[in-house]
């Protein structure tokens, strides 16, 4: 098997899963082929192997860290110098003071993909201004970068020293955060879960209500009707796997053989994703997602319990890995022999009462906020309303106008046209009815003809003045006559 020497060398997957400390994947022995019989199995051999793929850590800059894994594996000094590195010096950054000493290739690499990663951040930044409305807001870059703790912002353009102890440290403490965050993320799951059945049971009648308890009592029985679930990590349970999902005999079991069997990338560790893997079986006994009592969200948060307590129980240097000596040693406990009974989460509540009553305050703040936020919002709508109902009857008001203006103008009194007759000849208005008397025009051409002067008298000649007058719109009734004239204008009017 590897030396402890050559188990240092096989850690770059580890640093991607569990404390993304180490930095080279070295040449690790083949994972023995599951039909082999243990009593045949030999020593495959050495021969060189690419990297097995990189696992997704979460991490939002997952892509980065991979990146400069990668290139830094690629030279030879770095990786010697892994040789001789203590696991916490590599925790110290210790190991980061290196990079001083890589090749010129590989510095110019790690500083474009700092470039990249830098641009990309900035992209991020950008599009979350935009999402959220500010795009005529000048963006402080360099203040936003700030919160991105794994890089030096204030130098984007080369990788140094301090870039690979940053992301070191902050791969560290965010994956140990990782764990923590999920079994929150959970409990409110849980919460959500049993409030949204309470707020259904409200909208029930009392026998609805009633069969709908009865439904929900049943499903969480039937969920807890399963086989017996071995202690995860437990010989019990590591015999089922060598059994059911390798296919050899129980008696047989051989610890070593079982983790070379298991160690699916040779590495030489059981990694997180490893382990779980292992717990599929016991898992399957539980949760089924064709029935409607089980919840798969509950399978993976029982999965992680089980994977957090094998870690606790058997990653002695807890570096969130799991070597063959760790492993051997367990195998060798009493609580690996002779287990405790392995409690599920149907008989472990995620929350307690305290927590429920506190969670559903805090929704019940959330909705109330939400109420006074949407009558806020109502009311200023209401106010909106209002005032282009306003608007709308001042532009009304505005239109009439205009147009009773425009009428007026059209309805002023214009100028009559000029009257061209022969002569001396011209209609005669009468001043009583202030009208042509269509009669008189249309009389004999003799009688038109007769001399004007012989039958005007001087206040028939002033009379005639006046109609002249009026066909120029000046006062034509006689009620508009100056006084003394309005008698000679009502006898004329009588004369027959």
């Amino acid at each position: 098997m590897m030396s402890r020497t050559h188990n240092k060398m096989c850690w770059s997957r580890a640093f991607l899963t569990g404390w993304l400390l180490l930095l080279v994947q070295l040449l690790c022995t083949q994972a023995v082929p599951i039909s082999i019989d243990k009593t045949k199995i030999k020593e495959a051999e050495k021969k060189p192997e690419e990297p097995p793929a990189s696992v997704d850590t979460g991490l939002h800059y997952d892509r980065y860290l991979r990146e400069v894994i990668d290139f830094l594996e690629k030279d030879q000094h770095f990786r010697e110098k892994l040789h001789n590195t203590d696991m916490e010096d590599i925790k110290q950054g210790k190991l980061a003071k290196e990079l001083d000493f890589v090749s010129h290739h590989v510095r110019t690499k790690l500083d474009e993909l700092k470039r990249q990663e830098v641009n990309r951040l900035r992209t991020l930044i950008k599009a979350k201004q935009d999402i959220e409305g500010g795009n005529d807001i000048a963006v402080d870059h360099q203040a936003l970068l700030k919160q991105f703790e794994y890089l030096n912002h204030m130098n984007p353009h080369t990788f140094e020293v301090d870039d690979l102890d940053r992301l070191i440290k902050s791969a560290t403490k965010d994956l140990e955060n990782y764990d923590k965050e999920r079994h929150e993320e959970f409990k409110k799951y849980e919460m959500m879960k049993e409030h949204d059945r309470r707020e259904h049971l409200k909208t029930l009648d009392e026998e609805e209500r009633k069969k709908e308890e009865e439904h929900y009592e049943e499903m969480r029985k039937k969920h807890a009707d399963h086989p017996k679930v071995n202690h995860p990590g437990s010989q019990n349970q590591l015999k089922e796997v060598w059994e059911e999902a390798d296919g050899l005999d129980p008696e047989d079991f051989d610890p070593k053989t079982f983790f070379n069997l298991h160690d699916t990338n040779g590495d030489g560790f059981f990694d997180e994703q490893e382990l779980e893997a292992l717990f599929t079986k016991e898992l399957e006994k539980i949760y089924d997602p064709t029935n409607e009592e089980d919840d798969m969200v509950e399978m993976e948060e029982e999965r992680l319990r089980m994977r957090e307590h094998v870690m606790n129980e058997v990653d002695s240097n807890k570096d969130r890995l799991v070597s063959l000596d760790e492993f051997l040693v367990a195998t060798k406990k009493k609580e690996f022999l002779e287990p405790d009974s392995w409690e599920t989460l149907e008989q472990n509540q995620a929350y307690t009462d305290e927590e429920m009553r506190e969670f559903e305050e805090h929704l019940a703040q959330q909705e109330q906020d939400l109420n006074q936020k949407a009558f806020d919002l109502q009311k200023q709508r209401d106010e909106l309303e209002r005032q282009q109902e306003q608007l709308n009857a001042q532009k009304i008001e505005l239109q009439q106008a205009v147009e009773h203006m425009e009428r007026l103008k059209s309805q002023k009194v214009e100028p009559p046209p000029e009257v061209h007759g022969e002569g001396n000849s011209i209609p005669e208005i009468y001043p009583a009815d202030n009208q042509v008397h269509p009669e008189q025009d249309a009389q004999p051409e003799g009688h038109q003809a007769a001399p004007q002067a012989a039958q005007d008298t001087p206040q028939e000649h002033h009379e005639q003045q006046n109609l002249d007058q009026a066909q120029q719109g000046l006062p034509q009734t006689h009620q508009d006559l100056p006084p003394g004239h309005q008698e000679v204008a009502q006898d004329q009017h009588n004369v027959p």
